[in-house]
């Protein structure tokens, strides 16, 4: 057995423990960028398919732009360079783990009918809260909704050509300036102000007229053109909040609407597969834990919500996350963990990649008393916090990352199985 499928089996087994099959089952990574994390995601998600019945496999990545990688995988003749390099956010299309994961998709549909085939898809929004690359214009979202109307006959008061003329240049909106100064922002003009009162509308008009206007068309046309009605509403509101003066207030309300719009997609994507295998989410550990996350922009601490902590409290059971957690990595610069912090107990507890419960983890952090937030100085590494060991159903603790290329550490070591499980169990 190879340590991949070792680690499904712990998953498997983990999994098994538990009454009911998650409707999210989420995997996140504890940094961008480090072939680990999405050779364990592929990993997972080959066992999900063949043993639970899963679907679905969705990134933290463009949720409009991920519709044409889906697109792909099911069939579509794009060429792939197009497909990665336009079906993917924040240069995740670049990632060789990911253009295996979109071959792997590919090949696996290719033999199935549609009904099993397994769909590919974005839940970020078509934003970044950084100063390098800032939110996009809702040009895109808002042209699919308006099309969407328009061709179903629905009684449109806005022509596209007004919308058009409001948007202007698609530059203006997406200024990176405007994360961190608010005079770079047009979300507080006339004509932004204007459009939120259309998409405002827009989105009722669909949402009310949903049961007609979706009556003959394919089920995905609406669930798209819901899709656009969300992620226009919340791109504008976000480019509202980059207009407010006050620097702290503006960043956590800017993640905090950028995670909603993480979990609404999430909590669609669910919908969608509601009596399959579960969703499996993949995404860096801040967006998927439970508890509220704390993070520092600059000179500031910013607390925000979680897509986690939505899915949590809208899902109960049905959203199960595993974290995975580093001891050293030492091709990122990442050297042994302290002993007093979260990960150095866990490194002591053992010198092999191991799957470790809440409850696991729990009863470590009380038998070792205080202990203290790791530091990190790798742009995308945040550490786990020890005083929520609970954030968590599992974590997958990897004890050393190697470089690409580098040989497989040692096998993972399962948890015991306390029960068998069924492929067919329903989800909760």
């Amino acid at each position: 057995m190879t340590t991949d499928e070792s680690m499904y089996a712990a998953v498997e087994r983990f999994l098994g423990t538990r009454a009911r099959m998650p409707r999210v089952l989420a995997l996140g990574e504890a940094l961008h960028g480090d072939a680990a994390f999405p050779r364990l995601r592929d990993e997972l998600l080959r066992g999900l398919v063949a043993h639970a019945g899963c679907r679905c496999v969705t990134l933290e990545s463009d949720c409009l732009a991920g519709r044409l990688v889906d697109d792909h995988v099911r069939g579509g003749d794009g060429p792939l360079d197009e497909v990665m390099a336009e079906g993917f956010s924040h240069g995740f299309g670049a990632l060789p783990a990911n253009r295996a994961l979109v071959a792997w998709l590919t090949a696996h549909n290719g033999t199935r009918p549609p009904a099993e085939q397994v769909r590919f898809a974005g839940f970020d929004a078509p934003m970044e809260n950084s100063d390098r690359s800032g939110a996009h214009s809702p040009r895109a979202a808002l042209r699919l909704l308006h099309a969407f109307l328009t061709a179903r006959g629905a009684t449109v008061p806005y022509p596209w050509s007004r919308i058009e003329a409001l948007l202007g240049d698609d530059g203006r909106w997406s200024d990176p300036r405007a994360t961190m100064d608010h005079a770079y922002s047009v979300g507080d003009t006339a004509d932004a102000r204007e459009l939120r009162v259309i998409t405002d509308d827009l989105g009722w008009l669909l949402a009310s007229g949903a049961p007609h206007l979706g009556v003959g068309a394919p089920a995905e046309a609406l669930r798209e053109a819901e899709l656009a009605a969300r992620t226009a509403a919340g791109l504008l509101a976000y480019h509202a909040v980059l207009a407010r003066t006050d620097r702290r207030e503006r960043l956590a309300r800017c993640t905090g609407i950028r995670d909603a719009m993480m979990a609404a997609n999430l909590d669609a994507l669910a919908a969608r597969e509601q009596g399959r295998g579960p969703v499996l989410a993949f995404a860096h550990n801040l967006h998927l834990r439970r508890r509220p996350t704390r993070t520092r922009f600059g000179d500031m601490d910013v607390e925000w919500s979680p897509a986690g902590a939505h899915l949590a409290r809208t899902h109960g059971p049905g959203y199960v996350v595993l974290a995975t957690a580093i001891g050293s990595a030492p091709h990122l610069g990442i050297g042994a963990p302290p002993a007093n912090t979260l990960e150095g107990l866990l490194a002591a507890t053992t010198s092999a990649p191991r799957l470790v419960t809440a409850a696991e983890l729990a009863g470590l952090v009380a038998e070792a008393g205080e202990l203290v937030p790791r530091g990190s100085e790798y742009p995308s590494y945040f550490p786990l916090d020890p005083g929520a060991p609970d954030d968590y159903d599992a974590v997958l603790f990897l004890p050393r990352l190697d470089p690409p290329g580098a040989a497989a550490g040692a096998a993972w070591r399962p948890l015991p199985r306390t029960r068998s499980r069924e492929a067919s169990r329903p989800s909760a």
